[in-house]
């Protein structure tokens, strides 16, 4: 049973009437109004269905997107509200403003059962204002729509927000079904972990990752890193990366997560091949992908994913993991001459028999433009940032406010 099963939506009692207002997560990506990846908002079903077949009258706020403060069409949740409603299978209400005068109707006319979405609550400057009483007077409008508070969007719960934070501190409160799923497994992760325990890391920046290996090198028994991050560790150890991304200001950072390394007994795997082109890949010229020692990358090479040889090499280190958490693919994934190190380590994944945690962020949506069956893996977060910082060891705003 999850540690988190009394502070459920079972916590809030007989729910039959009541307006719930539920903070899921429906950031998802948009070309124009076609949603290309609904990962967010069919995670977000569960829980709402719940709240609904419970009887209550459900209120969903999320945001899209980072809009200054105000309203921008580009950012209106009307689309992911339409999605909802086809992944429910009934009709879900559209409210064209956040706390005004169409909230207000739009919460009034539901009935039992019926779920509604208020516009993106970021057009409110109230929603991420630094200011406490900026956040809690938003919070305070948000609160006269409804009788409770479910937390159910995992991707903003590292984020002192109103909707997230300060909401909690005003209604009777619980998590959703999501968030207590996320925060279960993640606590399987740092709280005795099944061995072997294998991380892979990737993206684009070590600074990204800083906090997450430095707290990682006391836990893990192997980081495997790849991605763009890569190279800063390729030249810590004093090879040349030609025009591959570089972070010259942690090189000596990385220098010093290998001396650790070697002192905890963690083992740290970097890859022995990379793909490499002349050129970031464009719409108008034809990747010409060549494989290269990652020990000699060319003055004119950019490296753009994890080789072939190195893809096995990870695999293989996979194969025997009893729990993995891989954050951040292994390169350009969105092209298909850069995917096969991304393809080899969710491939892995989909094999080892241990808990398998797929970090949110870009791995997720790799998974899903790679094709990979989602149940594949043991688990697929919704949330990127706040696994991150989990594993780094921070307190999460949105979760400390429910527990307290």
């Amino acid at each position: 049973m999850p540690e988190h099963q009394n502070s459920g939506i079972d916590s809030l009692g007989n729910l039959k009437g009541k307006r719930v207002l539920v903070r899921s997560d429906l950031n998802v990506p948009l070309d124009g109004s076609t949603i290309t990846d609904d990962g967010r908002v069919r995670a977000s079903v569960p829980t709402i269905r719940a709240l609904a077949d419970a009887g209550a009258r459900v209120v969903v706020v999320a945001h899209l997107g980072r809009p200054k403060g105000e309203p921008d069409p580009a950012y209106s949740l009307g689309p992911v509200a339409e999605r909802l409603g086809e992944l429910l299978g009934s009709p879900v209400a559209f409210a064209t403003d956040t706390v005004g005068e169409s909230a207000t109707e739009t919460v009034e006319g539901l009935e039992d059962g019926q779920v509604a979405v208020l516009e993106n609550v970021r057009f409110n400057p109230g929603e991420t204002s630094k200011e406490d009483e900026i956040r809690m007077a938003f919070a305070s409008e948000l609160a006269k729509l409804a009788d409770a508070f479910v937390s159910d969007g995992f991707g903003v719960v590292h984020r002192k927000q109103a909707s997230v934070y300060d909401i909690a501190q005003l209604l009777p409160h619980a998590m959703g079904q999501l968030v207590a799923t996320e925060i279960d497994v993640l606590r399987r992760l740092t709280v005795d972990p099944e061995r072997p325990y294998v991380v892979v890391l990737g993206g684009s920046k070590v600074s990204d990752k800083l906090g997450v290996i430095d707290n990682l090198l006391t836990k893990a028994d192997k980081l495997l890193i790849g991605g763009g991050m890569v190279f800063t560790f390729l030249a810590a150890q004093g090879h040349e990366v030609g025009n591959s991304l570089l972070e010259e200001d942690q090189v000596q950072v990385c220098r010093d997560y290998l001396e650790r390394a070697g002192e905890t007994g963690v083992e740290i795997v970097l890859p022995s091949d990379v793909v490499v082109d002349t050129e970031f890949p464009s719409g108008d010229r034809e990747p010409q992908p060549r494989v290269v020692a990652a020990s000699e990358i060319p003055s004119d090479g950019l490296g753009l994913d994890i080789g072939p040889e190195s893809g096995a090499a990870f695999a293989a280190e996979l194969a025997d993991a009893r729990t993995v958490f891989w954050n951040g693919p292994m390169g350009v994934f969105e092209v298909d001459a850069f995917a096969e190190g991304t393809r080899a380590v969710a491939d892995a994944l989909t094999r080892a028999s241990g808990l398998t945690v797929v970090g949110g962020g870009d791995s997720a949506a790799a998974v899903r433009k790679l094709g990979f069956d989602e149940s594949a893996f043991g688990h697929i977060s919704t949330g990127g940032g706040a696994s991150l910082e989990y594993l780094e060891g921070k307190e999460l705003p949105g979760i400390a406010v429910l527990e307290r």
